[in-house]
């Protein structure tokens, strides 16, 4: 069976339900409610694990086009449904995910790391400090957080640990491991709201934000990062201080950490042919997409953010770095295109049909209702927003459900729209601190047994107001100085 019987259940009951039983609102069109509940229906699924989130992206596709709930003519239905796949932050995203398998391929992700640890290995708080900038040299090349916290850093990290003794196979995890471990997963939702380019949905966050607009709001790749880096960097000074005092290891004092991580570079040998390529596309990319040709050469030189992602990976395959098979076996960059396409165009359409429109009046109506001023509702709806992820265990799922009907009623309670949507962007990344389902990442370092669910969940709980401080306060100022608001 290709499903899970009891999930799929519940996701095709909530959909008919919304479809047949429940009354359409006043002021909302027929075919909006029928696309809603297409939506609720594959939200729920995806929440439930009815399916893989690919086959279930492939299912919403497929229902879009055959209920007609865009087009009463077939032909323009199947291209509404199909319509994402031509979107450009779509491919901005999959096709970086390909380029960060070079990484990897090359063992450039692990060299950084371990380079990072030479330096600052002395103490356990150091190699905190190294794995969090570890993890910020990463994220702008790679869209994928599971990749780069899961598969580049925590084996990493789990080598220095385990070279100090520290294994919960032995329950000496106390010693080292439990800090780091936490370190390792609390720096990937910070470098994750950094650049448009550090996890998958910051893409989604950026056409929500333009659609609400009207387009005036239209996050380029240098906007997002500029309006990021106080900030951020702000939050990586301080998240491995706040978890040092949560869970202090019992081992402060590491000499010969950084010594290990000299002996693996050694072991790595000097920077090779593919690394080498690697390094330079690395840069090449972060040039562009920071539009110095543009600043230094005027508007001819500006590259678009998609085009600089195919510019890197066309360099990376002529060069051999990567080959097509490389590029075919990718399968998250493929799922994340097929994935986010059908999202994308369900809350497109969603918004097209008016149906966003009205459901932002409703949130508007009811928090209005409190008799709250634009600085009090705005905040109450990025709480809401934010902390809705303990029900969530996909931060797109969470985007896509909820984001564009919040961020549309703080707009229209008075909320000032870069800055607004700047906090909200910064809490769609936040939100992932939470739980050990909240991204790809947290299973994969929570699995691995270093914290008990009590630990994990206390640390979250923390991290995400200690953020929420920091993007409130050091990003309000911030942006005021940069004139967003």
């Amino acid at each position: 069976m290709g499903f899970k019987p009891l999930p799929a259940a519940v996701a095709c009951a909530v959909g008919l339900l919304l479809w047949f039983f429940v009354p359409i609102p006043a002021g909302v069109s027929v075919n909006a409610w029928h696309m809603l509940a297409l939506f609720v229906a594959t939200i729920a699924a995806i929440i439930g694990k009815a399916m893989p989130i690919g086959a279930l992206s492939m299912l919403a596709i497929t229902l879009v086009a055959v209920t007609g709930v865009t087009s009463d003519n077939p032909a323009t239905a199947i291209r509404d449904a199909l319509s994402s796949f031509a979107d450009p932050l779509i491919w901005l995203i999959g096709v970086s995910v390909m380029i960060s398998r070079a990484l990897t391929k090359t063992g450039l992700g692990a060299r950084i790391g371990y380079w990072f640890i030479s330096l600052f290995g002395k103490r356990t708080l150091g190699i905190g400090y190294a794995l969090a900038l570890s993890e910020l040299t990463l994220a702008p090349v790679t869209p994928s957080n599971t990749a780069r916290g899961g598969a580049i850093i925590h084996p990493i990290m789990r080598s220095i640990a385990d070279s100090f003794g520290s294994n919960p196979k032995e329950h000496t995890e106390g010693r080292m491991g439990k800090y780091l471990a936490l370190v390792n997963y609390h720096a990937n939702p910070i470098t994750s709201a950094m650049f448009i380019t550090a996890t998958a949905p910051n893409p989604l966050v950026v056409k929500l934000i333009a659609e609400a607009t009207g387009a005036q709001i239209h996050l380029s790749w240098s906007t997002w990062a500029l309006a990021m880096l106080v900030p951020g960097l702000l939050a990586i000074g301080l998240m491995p201080l706040v978890l040092y005092w949560l869970y202090p290891p019992d081992i402060k004092s590491t000499p010969d950490a950084a010594d290990f991580a000299r002996s693996k570079l050694t072991a790595l040998g000097p920077i090779n042919r593919g690394e080498g390529i690697m390094l330079g596309v690395f840069v090449l990319l972060l040039v562009l997409w920071a539009g110095v040709p543009a600043m230094l050469l005027g508007k001819a030189w500006d590259v678009n953010a998609t085009t600089t992602a195919f510019i890197g990976l066309s360099v990376l395959l002529v060069t051999g770095v990567l080959t097509w098979d490389d590029i075919l076996t990718e399968k998250s960059a493929w799922d994340t295109i097929v994935w986010f396409s059908a999202l994308v165009m369900m809350a497109g359409f969603l918004n097209k049909l008016g149906l966003i429109t009205w459901l932002s009046g409703s949130i508007k109506t009811s928090v209005e209702s409190m008799g709250l001023g634009w600085v009090g509702a705005s905040a109450l709806l990025m709480l809401a927003y934010l902390y809705a992820h303990y029900m969530f265990a996909s931060t797109t799922a969470h985007i896509t459900a909820m984001f564009a009907a919040f961020y549309g009623a703080g707009l229209a309670l008075g909320a000032p729209a870069l800055p607004f949507a700047l906090m909200m962007a910064a809490a769609s990344n936040i939100m992932m601190t939470l739980t050990h389902y909240a991204t790809g990442t947290s299973p994969v370092i929570y699995g691995s047994g270093y914290t008990t669910l009590g630990e994990w969940w206390k640390a979250g709980l923390v991290m995400s107001v200690v953020l929420l401080v920091i993007w409130v306060l050091a990003g309000s100022v911030w942006w005021k100085l940069l004139g967003y608001w």
